[in-house]
């Protein structure tokens, strides 16, 4: 390849930042040691996936703009939504283009390209995308609100009120009716 991966090299290391970062927003509700960005990002890419597969949305392209829809933060931080209200977010756009540049175009733009569509919402995937951005922070919120922290509500009831698909929405209800280790109990044939 005669292209210089160095810039991909440093990229990479850059993008294992994310699993020491925080979820900021998280301290609010009561919890000491909130998942990391690259947790939520992770879990937010399968949920894109099943989301976009039962939309009738290319699955593939909805779990890559996921897994890249939060990689800004590396620069930026984990920036809740108060903070927002007192320092102007970066753009992810400004954002991305720093964080490719040097490397081979094709890698570069095709990255930037996916920023912009997701920050756009333009596509399907990009819907499915940002959907599952809050399912995921729904699902944490659930979690953590069984884990005793009540202040978790606030994050379940807005991330449910901001999902805009139909599958979205049916996979909150879901989620809503059951608890944490109800698969556990689902996969060793236990009744509830």
């Amino acid at each position: 390849m005669a292209d210089d991966l160095s810039a991909v090299a440093r990229f990479l290391y850059e993008a294992g930042t994310l699993k020491n970062t925080a979820r900021t927003g998280w301290w609010m509700a009561g919890v000491k040691q909130p998942e990391s960005v690259a947790e939520h990002s992770w879990r937010t890419s399968l949920i894109a996936s099943i989301i976009a597969k039962l939309e009738g949305a290319d699955p593939a392209r909805a779990a890559f703009l996921a897994v890249w829809h939060d990689t800004q933060e590396t620069r930026t931080g984990d920036v809740n939504h108060l903070g927002k209200r007192y320092s102007p977010s970066a753009d992810p756009a400004a954002v991305t283009a720093d964080q490719t540049a040097g490397m081979p175009e094709l890698l570069a733009s095709t990255l930037q390209e996916l920023v912009d569509e997701y920050e756009g919402k333009d596509s399907a995937e990009a819907v499915c995308a940002r959907d599952a951005d809050k399912l995921e922070c729904m699902l944490q919120g659930l979690e953590y609100k069984a884990q005793g922290y009540a202040g978790a509500q606030r994050w379940i009831d807005n991330s449910r009120a901001r999902l805009t698909t139909e599958t979205g929405q049916r996979l909150a209800e879901e989620l809503l009716g059951q608890g944490p280790l109800d698969w556990l109990r689902a996969a060793l044939g236990e009744k509830g």
